[in-house]
C-alpha cells in the first residue's frame, strides 16, 4: 500500500515542509479565476510555482468560491485534459494532484496519471468514496459544508459561532468514514477546510485549536493538510479585513510560518516567497 508521499514520480520529501502548488483553470476562482484557463498560461504558472519550490501541483477546474456557477463533470473534464496533458509531458517529475468533487473526473484523472484525489467534501460521495477506496493514489480529504449541494460561507457577523466543536466533529466524521471504508491511514490527509462554511470566529477558534488538533483527532501531525492560502480570515485575524486576495500572500506566508512551528508540513498555497 502506498503510502500520500510516495508517487509514480518517486518520493516526496518527508523532511522539511510539503508546499502543494494550486493551479486553478477556471473562470471563477475567488482569487485568480480567468488567469491560468488556458493550457499556455497554465503551464507558466506551474513553471513558476515548481521553479519557487513545490513539490506538488494542485489542478482543479471548479470554482469552490460561494455562488460559483455550477459545472458539469463533462465541462470540468474539458478544462482539465489539455493542461494536465501539458503538464505530464512538461513538467514530468512534478507530482499531479486533482481537486474535484465529481467521481467521473476523477476516475479520468486517474487513468491520466494523477498521484493524488483532493476531494473539498471529503469523500462524502459514496461513489467518489468507493472509487478511493479501489484506487491506490494519495488523498486528501477536506472538511466543508453544503448548502443545497453547493459549498458556502455563512454570514461573518454571527456572534453565536465562536467555537470549533462542530468543525471537530465533521472532521471526526470524514475520518471515520475514509477509515471504516478499508482505506490505510498512510494514504490519507486531513484538511480542515478554513472558510468552508465557517464564520471568521469559527476559523479564528479552530486555528487556535492546531496545537491540539491531531491528539483531539488521534491523527498524525504530518497527516494534515493546512489549506489558509489568501483566505479571507488571514486580513480579518490581522485588522485589514479590506485586504484583496491577491495581496495576502504575505500573510499566508507568516500563518504557515505559525504552523510549522507547531509541527504541520503540508501546505497548499497559491504562492510561495
Amino acid at each position: 500500500m502506498k503510502d500520500f508521499f510516495q508517487h509514480r514520480q518517486g518520493p516526496l520529501p518527508k523532511s522539511g515542509p510539503c508546499f502543494i502548488g494550486i493551479l486553478n483553470v477556471t473562470p471563477d476562482s475567488f482569487s485568480d479565476g480567468g488567469q491560468f484557463i488556458s493550457p499556455d498560461r497554465a503551464l507558466t504558472q506551474a513553471r513558476r510555482l515548481a521553479a519557487s519550490g513545490v513539490s506538488m501541483l494542485d489542478l482543479g477546474a471548479e470554482s469552490t468560491r460561494p455562488g460559483a456557477a455550477a459545472v458539469t463533470p463533462d465541462d470540468e473534464w474539458a478544462r482539465l485534459k489539455p493542461v494536465l496533458a501539458m503538464l505530464q509531458e512538461q513538467l514530468p517529475d512534478i507530482p499531479l494532484s486533482l481537486d474535484t468533487r465529481h467521481h467521473q473526473v476523477a476516475a479520468k484523472g486517474l487513468e491520466a496519471g494523477i498521484s493524488v484525489l483532493n476531494d473539498v467534501t471529503g469523500f462524502s460521495d459514496p461513489a467518489m468514496l468507493e472509487l478511493a477506496k479501489h484506487s491506490d493514489c494519495g488523498l486528501i480529504a477536506m472538511r466543508s459544508r453544503l448548502r443545497d449541494g453547493s459549498l458556502w460561507m455563512p454570514e461573518y457577523d454571527d456572534p453565536a459561532s465562536r467555537s470549533a466543536e462542530l468543525a471537530l466533529a465533521e472532521m471526526r466524521c470524514m475520518r471515520d468514514r475514509l477509515l471504516e471504508a478499508g482505506i490505510a491511514q498512510e494514504r490519507i490527509v486531513l484538511d480542515p477546510g478554513f472558510g468552508f462554511g465557517m464564520t471568521y470566529n469559527e476559523d479564528f477558534a479552530l486555528w487556535n485549536l492546531l496545537p491540539r488538533l491531531p491528539a483531539m483527532l488521534s491523527w498524525p501531525i504530518r497527516r494534515f493538510c493546512i489549506g489558509i492560502s489568501r483566505k479571507r480570515f488571514l486580513p480579518w485575524r490581522n485588522g485589514t479585513p479590506g485586504l484583496s486576495s491577491l495581496h495576502r500572500d504575505g500573510l499566508t506566508d507568516f500563518a504557515h510560518q505559525e504552523a510549522e512551528a507547531m509541527g504541520y508540513r503540508v501546505f497548499r498555497t497559491h504562492e510561495l516567497p
